[in-house]
């Protein structure tokens, strides 16, 4: 009996479904164009940072950029007070956000149980929505007075510890929730390793799951060190010295951060024109929170490729 024939495929019966390949290409094009648009904008914002920034410091004197403290509208430009009270609002932030976010998300990844997760996630997760505005009057009105004062009698009513801790609250969540998701990426096989040789489960926690996790704990780090330099309301309502600030790293009392700056400065932008170069050091700051956390992605993401381990 001779064998049947197969029809012969063609190039054409290949490609599949006209349709198909054509929703697929209309998708392809849509999602870089999204693309596209992000870098456009991430390109016309450093465009637009670059011009102004650029004005200022051709204009400004050398001296006004190492005084005695933040005065724009008296043509004091004082770098080091602005960088200073970021970075001190930022410490007392990661001091209250990492022991509890770390350990909300060891909690959550290797002790709770599934239903505990359920709810204690979601609970968890609201901090991230409340405005930070609010956070901001919770800080004056409660965390200085009934925190910070408490404990340290010498502390003002608006001081950069009480700022610090508003924002800490606020990046609870997202080093939680970050950190969490690390710790569970984690293959149970390597748990289950350690617990077979006698480990308890702390240490299997501390001396294994941590260590596979911690690219992606550095992530979570860097991300909410970022976010607290970032963070605008709390520090503006919290910290105090909204007109300008004197250079000092004095955690209780007031101080001025980049992003306070900012706020305080463009609150009036008219008036802010009129005075010499304050205008254009709103941009000037900006480019120097920009290129901050920049330099912060960079080393976190050199650091996370050096450490990262694949499973």
């Amino acid at each position: 009996m001779l064998p049947v024939a197969q029809p012969r495929i063609s190039l054409a019966d290949l490609r599949g479904d006209r349709r198909r390949t054509r929703t697929e290409k209309l998708v392809r094009i849509l999602l870089f164009a999204a693309a596209l648009t992000s870098v456009a904008i991430s390109a016309a914002i450093i465009l637009s940072l670059l011009g102004q920034t650029w004005t200022f410091v051709s204009q400004v004197e050398l001296s006004s950029l190492w005084s005695d403290g933040w005065f724009p509208r008296r043509g004091q430009y004082d770098i080091k007070t602005i960088v200073t009270g970021s970075i001190l609002v930022s410490a007392v932030a990661m001091v209250v956000a990492v022991p509890l976010g770390l350990g909300a998300a060891v909690y959550l990844s290797e002790y709770a149980s599934q239903r505990a997760r359920k709810w204690l996630k979601p609970t968890l997760e609201i901090l991230a929505g409340i405005p930070s505005v609010v956070l901001g009057f919770f800080a004056l009105a409660f965390i200085s007075p009934q925190v910070v004062q408490r404990i340290f009698s010498e502390a003002t009513a608006f001081s950069m510890a009480a700022a610090g801790i508003g924002v800490g609250i606020l990046v609870i969540p997202l080093m939680a929730t970050i950190s969490e998701d690390a710790m569970r990426s984690v293959p149970d096989a390597l748990r289950e390793a350690s617990t077979g040789v006698g480990a308890r489960k702390i240490t299997t926690t501390v001396k294994v799951v941590i260590p596979a996790a911690v690219s992606g704990l550095v992530a979570a780090f860097i991300v909410a060190i970022s976010r607290a330099i970032g963070e605008t309301m709390v520090v503006f309502i919290a910290a105090g010295a909204t007109g300008g600030s004197l250079f000092s790293t004095d955690v209780l009392g007031p101080g001025q951060t980049m992003t306070a700056a900012m706020a305080s400065q463009a609150a009036g932008t008219d008036q802010v024109r009129g005075e010499a170069l304050t205008f254009q050091s709103l941009f000037f700051v900006g480019m120097l929170l920009f290129l901050f956390t920049l330099v912060l992605n960079l080393a976190a993401d050199r650091f996370v490729r050096r450490v990262r381990q694949a499973y």
